[in-house]
């Protein structure tokens, strides 16, 4: 497993190392070129002591022990002077070794020989030639001196400076090291925001997602236990009621009361596998729980099929149900789950038939409109009072005198299913009954 420390660590000692060579480098460049510059001063200086000895070609041979500058040229032993007079001939050669060129070109030049690269001073003195050389190295390794003198305190100071790099960066990483720590000492049952500190702007993002995802995990915990908790409650009654009735058909005294019996018990069982059904959806539209993707669905044609698998159910009930709309034949899509609205519209128009009287009327209508696509069903039943409607959404809630046999699920099922669409549901009064508007955003 990586280390944040360690890495930013390496980086920053590589990072320094690397900035000292450089400096090293950039150091010796400069005092190399201060080095020929002094040399080459020297060596003009050395020239510009001569002539007062070489002012004629008869004067007698030079004695280095008197020369001006002498103790100056003795202070390198590889400075190598040569003289010539008018003639060529040899005057003076402080060194037998290295042969320098035979011909002098006058100022500067640079020189090869076989003990290395040279760099030569030729000058005339009256009649004489002046040619003083010194080996480059010489130049180098001052250079190389110069520059170690100079970078040799980075180098003492580079413990000290490692220290702090370490210290500084321990430092600037010890928020991470809170927060990790206070998250390892929760468990499952502490999902209480993070303290909030002071903290760095680049820890402070980390401190607040980990809140926010705190936040939802606590949200969705507490769901999830309000669900179960609900579900606990509304199926203890349906199950006490079959074990009821699976007694009165143990005791039945005769075969009519035994058939009375068994079918209250059918009809139990109807009714709590509804439950069980509609409970098995709602969990299955939690905000918490994984959507499945969504894809174009002609909403048109999914009301077509669910008003003709609930035709029977309405023909029972002596109810007239049907799908309405001027351009009834065309397409009207929306993306979605079709699984989900189908659910959705199943448990609007299921609601209606258990709440409108015989020979009611239902009507499901799908249509475009100014604020998106719109899906409405309509009946001419009692409706619900105003005051009711916020809290028909509620799970398990049912408004005063409902008829018997619902869950009060189906509403609240309509509204998880909506949301996870975009879409919003509005109860109106349709004059008489209930007009149920389910408005999704248009497919762009």
């Amino acid at each position: 497993m990586r280390s944040i420390q360690r890495t930013l660590l390496w980086w920053l000692a590589a990072g320094l190392a690397l900035g000292i060579a450089v400096a090293t480098g950039l150091i010796y460049g400069q005092a190399r070129q201060e080095a020929n510059a002094l040399f080459d001063y020297q060596m003009k200086q050395v020239a510009a002591a001569l002539p007062s000895q070489f002012s004629a070609p008869m004067s007698p041979p030079f004695d280095p022990e008197s020369a001006t500058g002498a103790d100056l040229l003795r202070a390198d032993e590889d400075v190598v002077i040569h003289i010539w007079d008018g003639s060529g001939r040899s005057l003076y050669l402080s060194h037998a070794r290295p042969a320098l060129p035979p011909r002098a070109e006058l100022g500067f030049t640079n020189a090869r020989t076989d003990s290395g690269e040279w760099r030569i001073y030729s000058v005339q003195v009256g009649p004489a030639v002046v040619q003083i050389a010194q080996p480059l190295s010489a130049r180098r390794t001052l250079a190389a001196h110069m520059a170690l003198r100079t970078v040799a305190p980075l180098l003492l100071l580079l413990p000290l400076l490692a220290w702090l790099v370490w210290l500084a960066v321990g430092r600037g990483l010890r928020p991470l090291r809170e927060i990790a720590t206070e998250v390892r000492a929760r468990d499952a049952k502490t999902l209480a925001p993070l303290a909030v500190r002071d903290m760095p702007d680049e820890i402070a993002p980390l401190s607040d997602a980990l809140n926010q995802l705190l936040a939802r995990l606590a949200h969705a915990i507490d769901t999830q236990r309000a669900f179960v908790a609900d579900a606990a409650h509304a199926l203890r009654t349906p199950l006490t009621a079959l074990q009821l009735q699976a007694q009165l058909v143990e005791r039945a005294e005769n075969a009519e009361a035994r058939q009375t019996a068994i079918g209250q018990l059918r009809q139990g069982l109807e009714r709590l596998t509804h439950l069980v059904t509609q409970l098995l959806t709602l969990a299955r539209q939690e905000p918490g729980a994984a959507p499945p993707p969504h894809e174009p669905v002609n909403l048109r044609a999914l009301a077509g099929e669910v008003v003709v698998e609930m035709s029977q159910a309405a023909i029972d009930r002596d109810i007239d149900l049907g799908l309405e709309g001027s351009d009834a034949q065309g397409a009207v899509t929306i993306r979605g789950d079709a699984d989900a609205l189908r659910i959705l519209l199943t448990n609007l128009v299921d609601n209606a038939l258990h709440y409108i009287p015989r020979g009611g009327r239902i009507d499901v209508q799908v249509a475009h409109t100014a604020e998106g696509i719109e899906l409405v069903v309509r009946d001419n039943g009692p409706g619900i009072p105003a005051a009711e409607r916020a809290r028909v959404f509620d799970r398990f809630y049912r408004v005063p005198d409902a008829p018997t046999g619902g869950s009060g699920l189906g509403l609240a099922i309509v509204d998880e299913v909506a949301q996870s669409h975009g879409a919003r549901v509005a109860l109106e009064d349709a004059a008489p009954g209930l007009r149920v508007r389910v408005v999704f955003p248009a497919v762009g």
